[in-house]
């Protein structure tokens, strides 16, 4: 049997996200921008693309925008924002745990003179709402904070930031990525009281190399992206549309249409399935909160390394991560600003789940783990 529980770095495809890319090469491959027959066709499916997502959303269709992936939609917002507003102050905040994706820009516009604050989080890897109440003040240009963290779970306070904002009669937006939140949380504006929101395709089911970036109405941005000035100059560039309807097909097909609340327990069965296997076992640690996201289970095996556990679980099939797909090779700065012994980072894994995955699978995933944990501590 094989099991994939790496569903934090990518996802399978569903087969109507498929059915979608293949129509849009085939049948409706115009350029959206060209003023003829074959072009309105393709901008017709560009704007019904928009209106699922905006569903999705629960947003105005003119309030979404499509980028190249959660990469470029998280550079766009927090660069875009800090150009439109760094003559209203110098303050920007966010967390010690964020995606590579925020905090390198944040590293940069840290060495260009703003002031970056970093917020720590506890021992479940979560920020606190009075942390970030402390840290905004009236200089505060913009309040960036990750919905749900990629290694361990953990839901952040994201809602308290616009209450800060006005609180300090701060001019700043707030963004929030929510690219692992997508489709299992709601990730609508009203609910996160967010000017601007970054979500990924491939999280979702959908195809690789689209994204797209919810822009409040009024929301000034200064694009880092120049060129044509396609998506109302946001992201330039020609529309990917085969990749945009794929993404467009995942989110109808499985975000729309489909019952979270079902999900959820769906997936917290699962979880707890892997969970109770790690647990049974005397050296077995959860590294994940209690309140984490259950899409998401980080543990450890102290004493197994997780290179070996993960190699080990791959030969049988089970398929998890050492960590973000996005930091290969480096001790994880999530687990580590969470206050864990190194001697635990070194043996955690992550498991992430879809509700794809079934509890046959998760039984097979338990088992394996556990005869990892006799064999190779052991050896």
């Amino acid at each position: 049997m094989e099991c994939y529980f790496d569903n934090s770095a990518t996802t399978s495809p569903l087969p109507e996200a498929v059915d979608a890319v293949t129509k849009a090469l085939t049948e409706n491959w115009g350029n959206p921008s060209s003023l003829h027959k074959v072009g309105d066709a393709a901008n017709e499916l560009l704007e019904a693309s928009r209106r699922t997502l905006a569903g999705a959303f629960s947003c105005k269709p003119a309030e979404v925008y499509f980028t190249a992936g959660g990469t470029e939609s998280n550079n766009i917002a927090v660069f875009g924002t800090v150009e439109a507003l760094k003559r209203r102050g110098n303050r920007i905040i966010t967390t010690a745990v964020e995606h590579p994706s925020v905090e390198e820009p944040m590293k940069r516009l840290e060495a260009e003179g703003f002031d970056v604050v970093r917020l720590p989080v506890d021992g479940a890897g979560r920020v606190s709402e009075e942390a970030i109440f402390g840290a905004v003040n009236d200089k505060t240009i913009l309040v960036s904070l990750m919905l749900v963290n990629n290694e361990v779970g953990s839901i952040m306070p994201v809602e308290a930031a616009a209450k800060a904002l006005k609180r300090a009669k701060a001019p700043g937006y707030v963004h929030v990525d929510a690219v692992q939140g997508f489709g299992k949380v709601p990730v609508g504006p009203k609910a996160l009281g967010a000017d601007l929101i970054s979500v990924s395709s491939h999280k979702v089911h959908g195809p690789k190399g689209v994204g797209a970036l919810y822009v409040k109405k009024g929301t000034r941005l200064v694009s880092p992206v120049l060129g044509g000035g396609q998506e109302e100059g946001i992201r330039s560039g020609t529309q990917g549309m085969p990749a945009i309807a794929g993404f467009a097909a995942a989110v109808e097909k499985g975000i729309l249409d489909r019952d979270l609340s079902q999900s959820i327990a769906h997936v917290t069965a699962l979880r707890d399935t892997v969970k109770e296997a790690a647990l049974s076992v005397d050296f077995g640690a959860i590294n994940s909160g209690d309140d984490a996201l259950p899409y998401i289970l980080n543990l450890s095996l102290e004493g197994i390394p997780s290179e070996v556990l993960r190699n080990y679980l791959s030969d049988r099939g089970v398929y998890v991560s050492t960590g973000s797909a996005c930091s290969k090779g480096h001790r994880s700065t999530v687990l580590t600003q969470m206050g864990l012994e190194a001697r635990r980072i070194d043996s955690a894994v992550r498991f992430s789940f879809s509700h794809t995955n079934t509890l046959e699978e998760a039984a097979y995933a338990a088992a394996a783990l556990k005869e990892a944990a006799g064999t190779l501590r052991r050896g």
